[in-house]
């Protein structure tokens, strides 16, 4: 694990975008486990494709138009008790990090995994979530 202040800006990314960081297994149940609507999680990571692809993905698809109802992100290798709980959602999918899920009423309707992250661009991955935002997420949504 690496020293939490070397984390706060990597986690201030998502953050101040409104992204709501669940930080406990107990975080993720209350917020993705039954829940109605749609629901984005980024797997957030300390690797380079998370900082140079992920998360600026992250912010261009949330200024989107339609986006999901609501934006959770967990911390891979930091907030270790949250992130099993939440890939333990990604039905069919293996641990992969940095990642994007986009659920629908508790299920993942699409998924970026790491190697459909790394080596593309922020716009390219930003795209693809649009077209997720667009295909399974009401244009009533409210800002993440």
């Amino acid at each position: 694990m690496y020293p939490e202040q070397l984390l706060i800006p990597m986690r201030e990314e998502l953050t101040r975008l409104g992204v709501q960081e669940l930080r406990t297994a107990a975080d993720v149940d209350a917020s993705l486990v039954g829940q109605p609507g749609t629901a984005l999680v980024v797997v957030n990571s300390v690797c380079g494709c998370a900082a140079r692809n992920a998360r600026p993905a992250v912010a261009m698809a949330l200024s989107h138009a339609v986006k999901p109802d609501v934006a959770t992100t967990v911390f891979a290798g930091q907030d270790v008790e949250a992130t099993q709980r939440a890939r333990s959602l990604f039905v069919g999918y293996r641990p992969s990090s940095p990642s994007i899920a986009l659920m629908k009423d508790g299920d993942v309707v699409f998924m970026l995994e790491r190697h459909q992250i790394e080596g593309r661009s922020a716009q390219e991955i930003a795209a693809d979530l649009t077209r997720a935002f667009d295909a399974y997420c009401s244009s009533a949504a409210q800002p993440a």
